[in-house]
């Protein structure tokens, strides 16, 4: 399966506001638009900044403004004064981030769920040649899986195998994982059904087991004999048996 990219999931009718426009703009914009954030974007047609929901939190309008301590007035007068600005000011240029995350449509859709997460953003707009020709939200992720989902079930959905070879597919998507403990288990099929047996050392182990083991194609079922390595007291201890089918 050829990597998704940016450009495959981006919403390309982008919603933006002028660096010039008032506040209330903004938020009606994104009021009627069903959206978190803006690109803000110049008379020429070039990104600025963004401005979300989180640089209008904390508003003086609201009663939300931070609280102003005694010693942010001693040692931090230069950040009482940006604070101001940001609770106050009128226009989106006052308010708006300027240093904008952005991607290419080009960029790995993995690249953008790393900067969202490092970043702890919502949406990503997509450039090209400095202008915005999309936006990637995380409701843009949400129906990109929503679509791949159907084709996960009719690819696991295949023509039955043959025992041994459903066994060696299990075990060679073992292997490509860090977190099996592969010298600890065996692997048994029979009909179409893995049975796996050995010990695990913590429960998130098993589930990912089960987990691996369910979703390779033509697995009609699973049942784990597994018992628990107590790491601790080195103890091996029976578990009930749990199957999905």
């Amino acid at each position: 399966m050829t990597p998704m990219t940016a450009a495959d999931v981006m919403s390309s009718n982008v919603v933006t506001v002028s660096p010039t426009a008032s506040i209330e703009q903004a938020v009606q914009l994104m009021i009627r638009h069903r959206v978190s954030g803006l690109p803000v974007v110049s008379q020429n047609g070039l990104i600025v900044g963004m401005i979300t929901e989180g640089d209008l939190l904390r508003r003086c309008e609201t009663g939300t403004e931070p609280r102003v301590t005694w010693l942010a007035r001693v040692l931090a007068p230069m950040r009482l004064a940006q604070d101001y600005v940001h609770t106050h000011a009128n226009r989106v240029e006052e308010v708006m981030t300027r240093e904008v995350v952005s991607v290419a449509p080009e960029a790995p859709l993995a690249q953008v769920v790393a900067l969202m997460e490092a970043r702890r953003i919502r949406r990503i707009p997509v450039l090209k040649h400095e202008r915005v020709v999309g936006i990637v939200s995380r409701a843009d992720l949400l129906r990109a899986l929503v679509e791949l989902l159907p084709q996960a079930t009719a690819q696991n959905a295949q023509p039955a195998l043959a025992d041994a070879e459903l066994r060696r597919l299990v075990l060679a998507r073992l292997k490509e994982q860090a977190w099996a403990p592969c010298a600890c288990l065996d692997v048994r099929v029979e009909n179409g059904v893995v049975e796996l047996r050995g010990v695990f050392t913590n429960p998130h182990e098993r589930e990912a087991l089960r987990v691996l083991a369910e979703t390779t194609p033509g697995v009609k079922a699973v049942h784990d004999e597994l018992l628990w390595l107590e790491p601790a007291t080195g103890m091996v201890i029976a578990v009930p048996e749990s199957s999905s089918a």
